[in-house]
C-alpha cells in the first residue's frame, strides 16, 4: 500500500474513531497501517447511510453496490481508500464473503430502524460487527486463527452493542433508529415512543442496564480470546477494550439516563485507562486478568471486585 493511501485511511479514522484511533496508535506498523485502511473502508460505506442527508435510498444502495464493486476488484476505484482496501485484501486473503456480509449490513440501515428481537440484531452485527473483527484478525495474522476468530467476532459485537447503547439519543435524533430490540423493551415496560421523544424513566433505566448486562457478557467472550493473537497485537485490542468499556461506567454514572446527554469519554479518562492498562500488563501478561483488574466490566463474580472499579478519575 501507498504511503499516500494509508494517510487517507489514517485522517479518516482520526476523525471520526478516535477512541480506536487511540488503540490502534500502539498496534505493531504492520498491523498498523492495514488498520488505518479497514477501518476508513468501514466509516466510507457506513457514511452512505449514517449520514444519507436526504438522499433518496435509492441513491444510497447505488453507491453501496458501487462500494462492493470496488471493495472485490470488480471495478477501478477512484478512492486512494478504496485503493488500498484492494491490495489489502488480495495480500491477507480476505474473503468475499466478508465484504458482502458487510456491504449487505449497511444496506439494511438503508429501510431497517428497528429490531424485534436480540437474534435480528444479532443477524445485522454478523455483517456491521463480527465482520470487522474477522478482517481486523486477518490483517493480524494469528497463528491459530481458527481459534482467535470466535472470541474476535464477540468482542467486534461488545463495541458495536456498546457504541448503540451510548448513541442511543444521537441515533433517534440524526436517523430515527432504536437498536435496543423491541423484545427487551416490553419486558422492562418501555414504550418504543418515549423513546422517540427523549422520555427517560425507570423502566427505560431497568431495559438499558440489561442491555449492558448482555454486552459485557460478549466482553468477557472477546477478550478471553486475545491470548491467541501474536504478543505484538494482545496489547492495543486490549487497550480497546478497556477504552469501549469504560463508557458503560458513564453510562451508569449517568444513572443509564443516555436519553438527554450522550456519554463520552474526555481526554483525561481515555489516558487514565491508557496508563492503568499498560501498568497492569507490564507486569501480568494475561489479557483477562488484566482486563478484569482494570476495565468497567464486573468480572462475573462481584465478591472478586476490588476497589480500582470505583476509582475516582474525571467523567467529563
Amino acid at each position: 500500500m501507498q504511503q499516500e493511501h494509508i494517510d487517507a485511511g489514517k485522517a479518516i479514522q482520526k476523525r471520526t474513531g478516535k477512541t480506536f484511533y487511540l488503540a490502534t496508535r500502539f498496534l505493531p506498523k504492520r498491523v498498523r497501517h492495514a488498520t488505518h485502511v479497514l477501518y476508513a473502508f468501514f466509516r466510507i460505506a457506513d457514511e452512505v447511510v449514517d449520514d444519507a442527508n436526504g438522499v433518496p435510498p435509492e441513491e444510497q444502495r447505488a453507491r453501496l453496490e458501487e462500494l462492493r464493486a470496488e471493495a472485490l476488484g470488480e471495478r477501478t476505484p477512484d478512492d486512494p481508500v478504496l485503493e488500498a482496501f484492494q491490495e489489502l485484501r488480495a495480500e491477507y486473503g480476505i474473503t468475499d464473503e466478508e465484504i458482502n456480509e458487510f456491504i449487505d449490513a449497511m444496506a439494511t440501515d438503508i429501510d431497517t430502524d428497528r429490531y424485534e428481537t436480540y437474534a435480528d440484531l444479532e443477524s445485522y452485527m454478523r455483517g456491521s460487527a463480527a465482520s470487522v473483527g474477522v478482517m481486523m484478525t486477518a490483517i493480524m495474522e494469528p497463528d491459530d486463527e481458527a481459534t482467535a476468530l470466535p472470541h474476535a467476532i464477540k468482542l467486534g459485537e461488545a463495541f458495536q452493542m456498546t457504541n448503540f447503547l451510548r448513541d442511543v439519543r444521537e441515533d433517534v435524533l440524526d436517523r430515527d433508529r432504536i437498536y435496543i430490540p423491541r423484545e427487551t423493551l416490553r419486558e422492562h415496560g418501555v414504550d418504543p415512543i418515549q423513546i422517540e421523544r427523549l422520555e427517560f424513566d425507570e423502566s427505560f433505566a431497568s431495559a438499558m442496564a440489561a442491555e449492558l448486562q448482555r454486552t459485557e457478557d460478549l466482553y468477557r467472550e472477546g477478550v478471553a480470546g486475545i491470548r491467541y493473537l501474536p504478543e505484538d497485537c494482545q496489547l492495543p485490542v486490549l487497550l480497546a477494550a478497556v477504552l469501549y468499556a469504560e463508557h458503560h461506567t458513564i453510562i451508569r454514572a449517568q444513572g443509564y439516563d443516555v436519553l438527554t446527554e450522550e456519554p463520552s469519554l474526555s481526554t483525561t479518562r481515555k489516558l487514565w485507562c491508557l496508563a492503568k492498562t499498560r501498568w497492569h500488563w507490564h507486569w501480568n501478561r494475561d489479557p483477562e486478568a488484566v482486563f478484569q483488574r482494570v476495565s468497567a466490566i464486573p468480572s462475573g463474580e462481584p465478591e472478586h471486585r476490588g476497589p480500582e472499579h470505583g476509582e475516582s478519575v474525571p467523567t467529563r
